[in-house]
């Protein structure tokens, strides 16, 4: 019985220990991300996805930067090469979806992403 339950003590920590760095590693990558777009760095952005082979649409949900979306957050920070690019990469109906042009014309009305994104979200898909 001591066995049994020595084993899946043992167990259990090997598993947290898998567990923990992934969990760290996927941090890292969404505040990278955030760095990336708060710098208005779209190759760095760009490279960070293709070098961990992530395609923004299946992650764009889970990553928010000071809790905002990823073209929230590219719009407060007047980041127009990246949110460009971000707002590429999603489906048109996503971002009509998001309520992400209403949030942008009430909050920074004077953004060059707002035509950006009604012309994606116009463009349909």
């Amino acid at each position: 019985m001591k066995l049994i339950n020595a084993t899946l003590c043992l167990s259990l920590v090997a598993g947290l220990l898998v567990v923990a760095p992934a969990a760290q590693a996927e941090e890292q990558l969404a505040a990278s991300m955030c760095d990336y777009v708060k710098a208005d760095d779209k190759n760095r952005f760009r490279k960070l996805l293709s070098d961990n082979r992530l395609r923004l649409r299946n992650i764009y949900d889970g990553v928010l930067c000071d809790g905002l979306s990823l073209i929230r957050f590219a719009v407060k920070s007047n980041a127009a090469g990246a949110g460009e690019f971000i707002i590429k990469q999603l489906p048109a109906a996503q971002i009509t979806a998001s309520g992400d042009i209403a949030w942008a014309e009430s909050n920074h009305a004077g953004s060059g992403l707002i035509a950006v994104l009604k012309a994606r979200a116009g463009g349909g898909e």
